[in-house]
C-alpha cells in the first residue's frame, strides 16, 4: 500500500476512464502494426495512419502525463513518414507505460481489486 503523499500522484476517475477506452485500441492499432510489418517491415505508412496512430498516442500521453515514462514516448513523424517497424517500436513503448501505469495504480485495495484514484483513497 502507498503512503498518504503518494495520494496527491494517483489519478482521477476520469483518467482512469480514459485509460480503459484507450487500452483497447492501443491493442488493436499494436496487432495491426505488427501484421503490416510481418508482411513488409520496411513498408511506409501513409498520411492517414500517421494521423489516426498520432492521434491516440496523444490520448494516450495525457492519461499518463503525470508518470515520468513520457518523457520517453515519442510520437510517429508525420513529415518523415516512418515504417512498419518503427511504428510497431513506437506503439511497443506506448504499451509498456500504460502497463506500468495500470500496475502503479490497479490492485488490491482493502480486500478487493480496483483503481486507486484520488476519489477512492
Amino acid at each position: 500500500m502507498k503512503s498518504r503523499s503518494d495520494s496527491t500522484n494517483l489519478p482521477t476517475v476520469e483518467i482512469v476512464a480514459k485509460f480503459e477506452m484507450l487500452a483497447p485500441m492501443l491493442e488493436s492499432a499494436l496487432f495491426e502494426m505488427r501484421e503490416f510489418s510481418k508482411k513488409k517491415q520496411d513498408g511506409v505508412l501513409n498520411p492517414l495512419k500517421v494521423k489516426i496512430i498520432n492521434r491516440l498516442l496523444v490520448d494516450i500521453k495525457d492519461v499518463l502525463s503525470s508518470d515520468k515514462s513520457t518523457n520517453y514516448l515519442d510520437l510517429l513523424d508525420d513529415e518523415l513518414l516512418p515504417q512498419n517497424s518503427d511504428a510497431v517500436l513506437v506503439l511497443g513503448q506506448f504499451k509498456a507505460a500504460m502497463e506500468q501505469f495500470k500496475n502503479k495504480y490497479f490492485g488490491n485495495v482493502n480486500g478487493t481489486y480496483r483503481w486507486r484514484t484520488v476519489e477512492n483513497t
